[in-house]
Formats: structure tokens, C-alpha cells, sequence
């Protein structure tokens, strides 16, 4: 599909609040549940999970890291994490949407005024989204070549091109990150059916197909002063507003890890015959497609540790990082990422090994798990990551402060 469209504004009735961290994943197990059903056929006909978003904000997930202060529920680090690895499980798709929302509400927490945290968290406790705008081609993932100038008005000007703008196509915000007239770093909450602002679904990637990954074009769009948010302040200390948002992209590897793994158990179960010379009864029962099962368990397992883990660093980081507990957050969740990936792209082939010939039918679509596996995992390259962990682990050498370990 390579298609336009100019967001408009929708009526939105007020979502339901989360009241704490048993509610939210409650909530989020309910709602994987009735994802599931429909993911691989939302991947086959690339059909945009449209339905599927507004009944995940009405459900009130999306703001369930706003503050109590603000009237959120403040979950935990580890409490988000699950959610994101029970919607991943469902469909990663959906799981990969809410990701930058969730990085933006982040900046609001991280440098945003008393009166835009009032103002945003409002809207986001009302089911509103926040679509990501951040990258930008170019020979470095450091270019970022969209302006906010000032306005004679006292706002600014903004315009640029934004490529793998996940989300951007169905949210009511979308954070733009630009750089101002200072060359700094700052975010821009823009509506999305704002003059000049256009939203082209052009992501053609061969697998996270439904993610609305595409591109944001911004023609001289006005921009009120109270909508923009100093985020180069955040890189200016310890912080572990990085790490959170490359916990979630690990959260969501492992979730697809397990739906590979779940998806094969259940085609050996029911379907798959059993090798002539194993002697067993039924492919189920067969030693050798038992013992790989076996130590696929045991990888996953450990990615799934790994990334409570690491989700547990950063809740004792969050309150107050110092450069030492940021350090320990960061390296933490670079090891679950650089693993889970690892992980999900494995345990996705070993679906097609384990199940047999059968389970590559193009209309069971099983190939999904690792066409998301391997498109997902490709965030933020694992080679960099173990780079730092190894550089921290033999001479103490701190990652660097930024948004991608």
C-alpha cells in the first residue's frame, strides 16, 4: 500500500483509567488475547490494526506511565515491560506502535513544564496517542535536518521529512524531533491533521508490515511555544530515558520469541508426523524434536530473565540516576536486547525445523515470526551493543549518554 492521507480530528470519549500495576496487566493479557486471533491475517492482507489501536486506548494502557500527580497510575518499569512482551506475543505489530508513545510521555516526564505535563497527560489519559517522527535519512542516524525556527508570533516554523515514523498515521500527536535555531535537540507535539502536515503510508518492509512505519512530511507547520519540549536537557545528565525505550524494543523481541515457540508446539502437536526411524508415536513424542524444544525453552527462558532483569535495573535507576546506576540500567538492557533478538530470530527459524515441511503453507503465514523477528531486531544494531557491554565488563568504560543504549 503506498498511499496519503491527511489526519483528521476524531471525537474522542474519555478512556478508562488503570489504577495500578495488577490492573495494567490484567488489562494487557485480556487484550492479547483477543489480538491474537487476528494477527496473521492482519500480516497477510497488510491491513493496518486501526480497530485494534482504539480499543488498546480505550482500555487506558497507553497512559499507564503518566504520574499519579497527573491522575496516572505510574507502573512500574517492569510492569510496562510485560505488557509489552504480552502484546508482542500477540502481535508485535501492535506492540511496536505504542513504543514511541511511550518514549514521548518519557519526555514530557524528563524536561517537559508543569503545564505541558497537565495539558499531555490529559489528552493521554483520554486514549489519545502519540505517533513518532524521529528519523531521518541520511549517511548518519545523528542527521536530523528538521528545522523549528521562530515565528514572528512568538511560536515557531517547522518543517522536514520523516521516514520510519511508526505510528504517526493513526495518532492524534505526533513528536517530531528537530533541531532549533541553536542546533539543539527538541521535541514538537504537533496535531496530526495539522496545516502541512501530511502522513504518507509508504513502510514497505517485509515483515513488522502493519506498523504504520511510514513517512511524515511537515511543510512550514506552526508550532505554539508550549508545545515544544527541551529534550537535549535530557542527554545533559544521568538518565535512563534510553534505556526505557530500548527495553520496550527488547520486550517486544522476546515476545515474538515466544509466539514462534508457542506457534511450533502447537503444530508439532496437532500436525506435524513423526520422523520414519524415530520409532515414536507421533512427532510429539520424537527424542530429538523433544530435546530441541527442550533447549529452545532454556534460551528463551534466559531472555525472558534477562529482560525482567534489566527492567528492574532501571526501576531502581528511574528515581534518581546517577552516572554509576544509569551505567548498570543501560549495559542491563543492552544485554536483553542484544540477546532477545538473538532469540527471536532463532527461535522463528526453529519453528520451520521443528514442525517440518508443512508448516511453511503460505496460507498459514507461520513465516510471519521471523520476517518481525528479523525486521524488528534490526533496531538499534546488537554489534554496538555487546561493543559497550564488552567495553564496561573488561574496563569499566560507561555507555555514552543516548536515546540508543
Amino acid at each position: 500500500m503506498n498511499a496519503s492521507r491527511e489526519t483528521t480530528d476524531t471525537e474522542w470519549a474519555t478512556a478508562t483509567v488503570i489504577t495500578g500495576d495488577g490492573d495494567a496487566l490484567t488489562t494487557a493479557r485480556r487484550l492479547a488475547e483477543q489480538f491474537v486471533s487476528g494477527a496473521a491475517e492482519r500480516d497477510a492482507q497488510r491491513r493496518l490494526p486501526l480497530a485494534e489501536l482504539d480499543e488498546l486506548a480505550a482500555s487506558g494502557l497507553l497512559a499507564i506511565t503518566v504520574p499519579r500527580t497527573y491522575g496516572g497510575a505510574d507502573v512500574s518499569v517492569r510492569t510496562l515491560t510485560e505488557v509489552f512482551r504480552l502484546l508482542a506475543w500477540a502481535d508485535p505489530n501492535i506492540a511496536q506502535i505504542p513504543q514511541g508513545h511511550f518514549v514521548y510521555v518519557n519526555v514530557l516526564e524528563e524536561n517537559g513544564s508543569v503545564e505541558q505535563k497537565r495539558f499531555f497527560y490529559r489528552e493521554v489519559l483520554a486514549g489519545k496517542r502519540f505517533g513518532n517522527a524521529q528519523a531521518e535519512s541520511g549517511r548518519s542516524a545523528l542527521d536530523i535536518h528538521t528545522r523549528l525556527t521562530p515565528a514572528w508570533d512568538g511560536g515557531f516554523v517547522l518543517s522536514g521529512t520523516k521516514k520510519y515514523a511508526t505510528g504517526a498515521l493513526a495518532a492524534q500527536w505526533i513528536g517530531v524531533l528537530a533541531k532549533d535555531a541553536d542546533d539543539r535537540q527538541v521535541v514538537a507535539f504537533v496535531p496530526g491533521g495539522s496545516p502541512g502536515v501530511q502522513v504518507i503510508d509508504d513502510w514497505d518492509g517485509m515483515g513488522q508490515r502493519t506498523t504504520a512505519s511510514g513517512s511524515v512530511w511537515l511543510s512550514h507547520v506552526s508550532v505554539p511555544a508550549e508545545h515544544v519540549v527541551p529534550h537535549y536537557r535530557t542527554f545533559e545528565r544521568p538518565q535512563v530515558h534510553g534505556a526505557l525505550a530500548q527495553l520496550l524494543h527488547a520486550a517486544i523481541d522476546v515476545g515474538i520469541a515466544r509466539a514462534a515457540l508457542d506457534d511450533a508446539g502447537e503444530f508439532v502437536r496437532t500436525r506435524s508426523r513423526p520422523w520414519k526411524d524415530s520409532g515414536a508415536a507421533s512427532a510429539a513424542e520424537e527424542p530429538l524434536v523433544i530435546h530441541q524444544f527442550g533447549e529452545m525453552e532454556i534460551q528463551l527462558r534466559a531472555a525472558e530473565a534477562l529482560l525482567a532483569t534489566a527492567a528492574d535495573t532501571v526501576d531502581r535507576a528511574r528515581p534518581e540516576p546517577s552516572n554509576g546506576s544509569a551505567a548498570e540500567a543501560s549495559i542491563a538492557v543492552a544485554t536483553a536486547k542484544a540477546f532477545g533478538g538473538r532469540t527471536a530470530v532463532e527461535a522463528a527459524n526453529a519453528l520451520f525445523e521443528l514442525a517440518g515441511t508443512s508448516s511453511t503453507s503460505a496460507s498459514l503465514n507461520l513465516n510471519r515470526h521471523w520476517r518481525n523477528a528479523r525486521t524488528h531486531s534490526l533496531h538499534d544494531p546488537a554489534r554496538w551493543k555487546v561493543q559497550h557491554i564488552g567495553r564496561y565488563a573488561l574496563n569499566a568504560t560507561r555507555p555514552p549518554r543516548s536515546g540508543q543504549i
